[in-house]
């Protein structure tokens, strides 16, 4: 199986790892975790030395930290934005599940200590790209969680595409040096795409996953009928954060 592509299953206790930081093989810098929560689960996650994003991404959960509490309901990845609350290292976060939930959970090393947030779906930028350029093809629908702009403090970015049915995304073909994973999700199990990595091409399933390694082109594609999400995240390097793509020269004549 590559390491730039997978199809990670859940384990007896609902785990899906997407990657691990320290992999030999294709090393994102990033440990990142999916978690399916029955009705009435919870879950506690703490990291001594990580910060970490725990992400709704689909269902209805509440968060616990310190003194505080907050919900988060999401029927739809497709139509509806994300819950996101990011603590830094050491902060318990204790997760309830209401009803049949999915969580993912992004950590990284990060030294410093700021300010738990918690992002609802009007605290996240909400940007379409590509609209009305070459038959709407390369429309998608960008929502930001944090990054370099808004969280200076953190070490990673965490985000969400909506890549619109018969459209692309990630386009035009770009690259940069930090790391990134996708994780894919469709409201219909047998929905499917493409996801080309440099030269070369994986089927995208739902529940896939995508390690994209500094320098290499990522452009996504999806069929037909199926609207895609995933789950964009990017890990920054020490002295040079993620702000912006650099696109092929090849494709630079595109504009956008």
């Amino acid at each position: 199986m590559s390491k730039q592509f997978s199809y990670p299953e859940y384990n007896e206790e609902g785990i899906k790892v997407l990657s691990t930081a320290g992999d030999a093989e294709n090393d994102m810098m990033m440990n990142i975790t999916v978690y399916h929560m029955k009705a009435g689960e919870e879950r506690t996650f703490v990291y001594p030395s990580e910060e970490m994003a725990v992400l709704l991404v689909l269902g209805e959960i509440t968060y616990k930290w310190n003194d505080h509490m907050e919900s988060g309901k999401r029927d739809s990845f497709i139509e509806e934005g994300p819950y996101c609350l990011h603590v830094s290292r050491g902060v318990e976060v204790t997760v309830n599940a209401l009803a049949d939930s999915e969580v993912l959970v992004q950590c990284t090393e990060n030294d410093k200590d700021f300010g738990q947030i918690f992002y609802r779906p009007e605290d996240c930028r909400d940007d379409i790209f590509g609209a009305d350029m070459f038959d709407n093809k390369m429309k998608r629908t960008v929502r930001t969680v944090f990054d370099y702009s808004n969280a200076p403090y953190s070490n990673m970015v965490n985000g969400e595409v909506i890549n619109h049915q018969g459209g692309w995304s990630s386009y035009t073909p770009h690259h940069h040096p930090q790391p990134e994973v996708y994780y894919y999700r469709y409201e219909r199990p047998e929905g499917f795409g493409a996801c080309f990595i440099g030269d070369d091409a994986y089927k995208i399933m739902d529940g896939s996953a995508a390690a994209i390694p500094p320098g290499k082109t990522h452009p996504q594609v999806t069929a037909p009928a199926f609207p895609m999400y995933y789950c964009w995240m990017i890990r920054h390097l020490e002295g040079n954060p993620w702000t912006d793509r650099v696109v092929d020269p090849r494709y630079t004549w595109i504009g956008a």
